[in-house]
């Protein structure tokens, strides 16, 4: 009789249900792995947001709103501004729209942030940008009396969600 080649049923599922249990053990981690990528990207989405508002403020000499939109074309006047980010001035009633992605919350302690035209300088305000694992994975973005925002690290944020 020739010898066999190749592998028994056997050691073909011990091989299956081994790369099973390593799968089911890697889902949890990159589930957190992807809310970590959403909640950096709206992170870098306000951070643009306050960096534009500004730029434009400075620059061409208009009073803008940085605010939080429901529908792309008005400010909401919440302190909820989960949806879009909405850069608003008296010249162009939307300069720009900037998505907030999904299953993220972005909060406010103002309804509006306004830059002051030629100078940049603008009302301080924190956004607090959540995701459903609560406060311990939360982000802030503070925009200070000059126009400058700043992103928070991990750890920095002590927040409510």
């Amino acid at each position: 009789m020739a010898a066999a080649n190749g592998y028994s049923i056997v050691e073909l599922l011990a091989t299956l249900a081994l790369v099973g249990i390593l799968a089911l053990a890697a889902v949890p981690t990159f589930a957190g792995w992807l809310l970590d990528l959403r909640r950096d990207a709206a992170v870098s989405t306000a951070l643009h947001a306050a960096q534009v508002a500004r730029q434009i403020a400075a620059v061409r000499g208009e009073d803008v709103r940085l605010c939080g939109s429901h529908d792309e074309r008005r400010c909401s006047g919440l302190g909820n501004w989960t949806g879009n980010l909405l850069v608003a001035s008296e010249v162009a009633p939307v300069r720009r729209s900037l998505p907030i992605g999904a299953n993220t919350q972005l909060r406010s302690n103002r309804s509006a942030i306004q830059f002051e035209a030629g100078t940049g300088h603008a009302t301080p305000a924190t956004l607090v940008i959540c995701d459903r694992r609560g406060a311990g994975a939360a982000r802030t973005v503070v925009v200070s009396r000059s126009g400058r925002p700043r992103a928070t690290g991990p750890g920095e944020a002590v927040v409510a969600c």
